[in-house]
C-alpha cells in the first residue's frame, strides 16, 4: 500500500470517529431532552431556592429523578438563551414530560399555590376556633391556647390595637381574645401559617371593621363585644338582635340579671345543643353565668363567642323597648314579654304547643 493511500485511509477512519462522535453526542443531547418516565409519570415537588443558578437547578432536577440529565440541561440552557430566566418557588414537576416544557415551566414562574382558604363560622367559640386552625393547618389545639396564655403577646397586642383593654387580662376571662377575632373566611399563604399570624390578620379585619364606629361609642368595646356575642347566639336575625340588646339593657339599669342560657353553657364550657346544664350548674357562681348568683345588673366577664359585623351593630343601633324578658322557641324564633308572669305563660303554651327546644 501506497504512502499516500494510507494517510487517506487515515484520514477517512479519523473523520468516521469524528462523526460517529458527532452523531453519538447528538443522540445523547436529543435522549437527554426526553422524559424520565415515557408512562405516566410521577408528580415531584421540589423547591427552587432563590439566587439559584442553572449548575445548581440542573443538578438538584436530576438528583429529583425529574430530568434524565443535569449536563444536557445545562448545554439545552447554553443554546437557548430565551429559557435562561428561571424563577424560584416551590414547583409539582410531572417526570413524564420532555426538558423543554420543564425548562418553560420554571421560566414561567409556574409554582405551586398553597394557599389555604379558612373559614371561620360566626357565633363559634374559642375552642371551635382552635379545632378549626388545627384541622386546616399544621398548628395544634394546644398551639392555640398556649399563645392565648402568652401574656407578654396579649400585652403586645394591648399596645398594638386601640380596642384591646386590660379588661381581656381578667384572670377570670377563659381565653383572652374570645369575641375579638372577627369571623369571616380568610386566605392565607400556605398550610404552615402560624396561630400568630392568623390572629393578627383577624384582629386587623376587626380593626378596620370598629375603626368607623370609634368615635361615637357609648360602651367600652369590652361590653360591646360581650353584648354582640350573647345577641349573636340568642337571636338570629337582626331585628330579633337589636330588640334582645334593648330587652338586656333594660334588665341591666334595672339591676337585674340576664339570666342569658348561653353565658350559662359558656360558662360551664358546654355547646349549645351539647347537653342540658344541671340544676348545679345554673345554681352555681361563675362570673360568665349570668342565670348564677351575683350576676345582678352585671354582664358575663367576656364576650362567649365570636360575633359578626351585624351582630355588633345590632348592639350599636339596638332598639329600645319596655319588653324585659324574651325566649325563643325550636323553630328559633322569638318572643318578647313585658312581665315574668307573661313569660312563664308563654313558655308554657311552647310547651304546650310543641314548640319547645329538647335536647
Amino acid at each position: 500500500m501506497s504512502k499516500k493511500k494510507g494517510i487517506i485511509i487515515s484520514i477517512s477512519v479519523i473523520v468516521i470517529l469524528i462523526f460517529c462522535a458527532i452523531a453519538g453526542g447528538f443522540v445523547w443531547y436529543k435522549m437527554g431532552q426526553g422524559p424520565v418516565s415515557k408512562e405516566e409519570g410521577q408528580v415531584i415537588r421540589v423547591e427552587i431556592e432563590e439566587g439559584s443558578g442553572v449548575v445548581s437547578i440542573a443538578n438538584l432536577l436530576e438528583q429529583k429523578n425529574v430530568i434524565k440529565s443535569a449536563n444536557v440541561m445545562k448545554i439545552y440552557m447554553k443554546l437557548n438563551a430565551s429559557a435562561s430566566k428561571l424563577q424560584a418557588g416551590k414547583y409539582d414537576f410531572d417526570n413524564s414530560k420532555d426538558l423543554a416544557s420543564l425548562v418553560k415551566q420554571i421560566q414561567n414562574g409556574e409554582i405551586v399555590n398553597e394557599e389555604i382558604k379558612i373559614t371561620f363560622v360566626e357565633g363559634k367559640n374559642m375552642r371551635t376556633i382552635a379545632k378549626t386552625i388545627a384541622e386546616k393547618t399544621t398548628n395544634t389545639e394546644e398551639d392555640v391556647f398556649n399563645l392565648l396564655a402568652d401574656e407578654a403577646y396579649i400585652d403586645s397586642l394591648i399596645q398594638k390595637y386601640w380596642f384591646l383593654t386590660d379588661d381581656i387580662k381578667n384572670e377570670n376571662i377563659y381565653y383572652p381574645l374570645e369575641g375579638y377575632l372577627l369571623p369571616d373566611t380568610y386566605i392565607f399563604e400556605n398550610e404552615e401559617v402560624s396561630v400568630k399570624t392568623i390572629f393578627n390578620i383577624m384582629l386587623n379585619y376587626m380593626k378596620n371593621f370598629l375603626d368607623q364606629y370609634k368615635d361615637d361609642l357609648n360602651d367600652s368595646v369590652h361590653e360591646l363585644v360581650t353584648l354582640a356575642s350573647i345577641a349573636e347566639l340568642e337571636g338570629v336575625n337582626y331585628e330579633d338582635r337589636q330588640e334582645i340588646v334593648g330587652v338586656l339593657r333594660n334588665r341591666l339599669q334595672k339591676g337585674m340579671s340576664l339570666g342569658s342560657d348561653v353565658t350559662a353553657y359558656y360558662a360551664f364550657k358546654v355547646d349549645m345543643g351539647e347537653r342540658d346544664l344541671y340544676a348545679k350548674e345554673l345554681k352555681t357562681e361563675n362570673p360568665y353565668n349570668t342565670r348564677g348568683p351575683n350576676m345582678d345588673a352585671k354582664l358575663p366577664v367576656g364576650p362567649i363567642c365570636s360575633p359578626s359585623r351585624k351582630a355588633i351593630e345590632s348592639v350599636l343601633e339596638y332598639k329600645k323597648t319596655d319588653n324585659l324578658y324574651f325566649v325563643a322557641d325550636k323553630n328559633k324564633k322569638v318572643y318578647f314579654t313585658k312581665t315574668y308572669e307573661e313569660h312563664n305563660n308563654l313558655i308554657r303554651q311552647l310547651k304546650q304547643n310543641g314548640l319547645w327546644f329538647e335536647y
